[in-house]
C-alpha cells in the first residue's frame, strides 16, 4: 500500500492514461515500472509512485523515442541514475546535431539558388569543366558517383560522363555540405530527398516540416524532463 494509503489496480493506471491493462503489465515486465506488490490473492497492487513512473515514461517517448525512454526508465528503476542521465544527454546531443544538419542543408540550398547558375545550372557538362567550376579534382566527383551523390550518364559513343542539370545541382549541394564537414554517408540521404522532391524549391516544404518536428521534440524534452525530475525526487 502506498504511503498515502492508496492502492491502485492495473485498470486504474490504464484508464488514467488511455492504455490497456495488458500494456501496464507489459511495462512492468519491461522494467519501465518498478515491481508491484501483490495482494493476498496474488493481484498486482500499484501505488502513486507507479503512476508517476508511467507519466514519466509516456512523456519520455515523444521526446526520446520508445527504445531510449525504456532504457532511461529501466536504468532509473535499477538505481543506475547516472546511466539514465547519460542517455538523456545523448538524446539532447542528437537533437542538436539534427538542428545543425538542418541549418547546413538550408545554407547549402540558399547558396545553390543564389548562384549565377541557379538551381538548374547548365544543360549538360563533362567531368573536367564541372570539377573546375567547383574547384575539385575529377577523382572527387568519381568518388561521389560511387557514393551515389551524383549519377551522370555515359555518352554512348565516347563513354564520357555527362552531367545533367540535376547532376550539377546535386554536385554543388554535396560540395556545400562537404565544406560544412558532413560525411558522404550523411549527405547521400539528403541528396535523395532533393531528387524525390523534384528539386530544391519543393524540398523547402519538407525542411519546414523537419524544423517543426525538431521544435516539437525540443518541447517534448522539456515536458519529459519535468516528469522525470518528479519521478527521481524522493517521495514526500
Amino acid at each position: 500500500m502506498s504511503r498515502d494509503g492508496r492502492r491502485l489496480r492495473p485498470v486504474d493506471l490504464a484508464r488514467a492514461h488511455g492504455l490497456s491493462t495488458q500494456a501496464v503489465r507489459n511495462y512492468e515486465e519491461a522494467g519501465i515500472l518498478p515491481p508491484a506488490d501483490r495482494t493476498a490473492a496474488g493481484y498486482r497492487a500499484y501505488t502513486p509512485r507507479h503512476a508517476q513512473a508511467l507519466r514519466a515514461f509516456l512523456a519520455l517517448v515523444p521526446a526520446h523515442g520508445h527504445a531510449t525512454a525504456t532504457a532511461i526508465m529501466r536504468a532509473v528503476n535499477e538505481g543506475a541514475v547516472e546511466e539514465a542521465l547519460r542517455r538523456v544527454d545523448e538524446s539532447h546531443a542528437q537533437l542538436l546535431d539534427d538542428r545543425r544538419t538542418l541549418e547546413a542543408v538550408e545554407r547549402a540550398l540558399t547558396d545553390l539558388t543564389s548562384s549565377p547558375d541557379g538551381e538548374h545550372g547548365p544543360d549538360a557538362t563533362f567531368i573536367g569543366p564541372l570539377a573546375r567550376r567547383l574547384g575539385l579534382r575529377p577523382a572527387t566527383l568519381r568518388k561521389w558517383e560511387r557514393a551515389g551523390l551524383v549519377r551522370p550518364r555515359r555518352d554512348p559513343q565516347t563513354g564520357y560522363r555527362v552531367y545533367s542539370a540535376a547532376d550539377v545541382r546535386d554536385a554543388r549541394l554535396a560540395h556545400q555540405l562537404r565544406r560544412g564537414g558532413y560525411l558522404l554517408e550523411q549527405i547521400a540521404p539528403l541528396i535523395e530527398q532533393v531528387r524525390a522532391a523534384g528539386g530544391v524549391e519543393p524540398l523547402r516544404d519538407a525542411l519546414d516540416g523537419w524544423r517543426d518536428r525538431l521544435s516539437a521534440r525540443g518541447r517534448a524534452m522539456l515536458s519529459a524532463a519535468a516528469e522525470l525530475h518528479a519521478y527521481l525526487s524522493p517521495p514526500t
